[in-house]
């Protein structure tokens, strides 16, 4: 015997196709899905200035981004809308003729194979900027239940393939899965916000969305970064109401929920590498500081932990470098 080691492991690092033949996780592009900002008008384009590389669009301009996820393969679309205008209960958001729903109809009309995902929530539709029916500064939970499965239900009929309710309310799944059986939507499934963080990381989205609140905050109804356990609770608790995908929200600072909730349910999970994850990220590789490797490498760590969908704003360049 040798003075060497017996395991050796630059022996299978060394090169394609070595390398891929013994590569543990993998992530393609039909596991990522892509969020897409739709706001009013028509042949609208606006830049986000803390996002690069993400826009808010007209409904137009959202399926040209659309058309080209579906082309690279990408899983699918989740969709956030901004509203013509905003009222106290947020009813833009279940309105009929509303942005999203008409982004829905739309992407299904002219881009029928793919994958559309819808968030329920009311922060972008409500004049204060909250997540619910407000009394005060009070954020109650029961009176908004009916509004988050009116909403739902309107994503259904035009044409959401999973509706995705993020606002944490409790009891809000099972509100949903009742008013979606008793519209003739039996098969439709829910990727439930069940560990949702009151994080700093969502900055960003809320200036993509127009959807900062104008007084106090969510640490009243979303997560504290501190409990990791109470997300099992969380999640077990919607799956019992009839969630079908748990989700996990932010990503790159909660991986160690990520994988516990995907070890103790053993449910389909999805987790959100969100927005200000993303843009230190970019803002980092426009310093010059970091490659491009390095968000590749941030969505590999989340796949790792044993997320099975990915949310990302970098969908669309992972997916035009795979």
């Amino acid at each position: 015997m040798t003075d060497f080691p017996l395991f050796r492991g630059r022996r299978l690092r060394r090169g394609e196709p070595l390398r891929s033949l013994v590569r543990e996780t993998r992530l393609v592009p039909e596991q990522l899905l892509l969020p897409l900002f739709v706001e009013p008008g028509e042949g609208r384009r606006t830049a986000i200035a803390s996002m690069p590389g993400v826009d808010r669009t007209s409904v137009d301009e959202a399926l040209g981004d659309a058309r080209e996820a579906k082309e690279l393969g990408i899983g699918g679309v989740l969709l956030f809308g901004i509203p013509e205008r905003k009222d106290e209960v947020g009813s833009e958001a279940w309105a009929a003729d509303g942005t999203v729903q008409r982004a829905v109809r739309a992407i299904k009309a002219e881009i029928p194979g793919l994958l559309v995902v819808t968030d329920v929530c009311l922060c972008e539709y409500t004049s204060h900027g909250h997540c619910g029916v407000v009394e005060g500064e009070e954020v109650l939970n029961d009176p908004t239940l009916d509004l988050l499965a009116r909403a739902a239900v309107s994503h259904a009929k035009a044409g959401a393939d999973i509706v995705a309710p993020s606002d944490m309310m409790d009891g809000r799944v099972g509100v949903i899965r009742d008013a979606l059986d008793d519209a003739g939507f039996l098969e439709l499934p829910i990727m439930s916000y069940a560990a949702k963080y009151a994080s700093a990381f969502y900055g960003p989205f809320r200036e993509a969305a127009q959807s900062a609140p104008a007084f106090g905050d969510r640490r009243g109804y979303q997560m504290d970064p501190a409990n990791a356990e109470e997300a099992l609770r969380e999640a077990f608790a919607d799956l019992e109401e009839g969630a079908d995908i748990i989700l996990v929200k932010p990503a790159l600072a909660y991986l160690d929920v990520i994988r516990m909730v995907k070890d103790e349910t053993g449910a389909p999970v999805a987790a959100f590498h969100v927005s200000g994850e993303y843009a230190a990220i970019m803002a980092a590789i426009e310093r010059g500081w970091l490659d491009e490797r390095a968000m590749t490498e941030a969505l590999l760590s989340i796949r790792r932990a044993g997320a099975d969908v990915v949310i990302s704003y970098w969908a669309r360049e992972f997916a035009r470098r795979s």
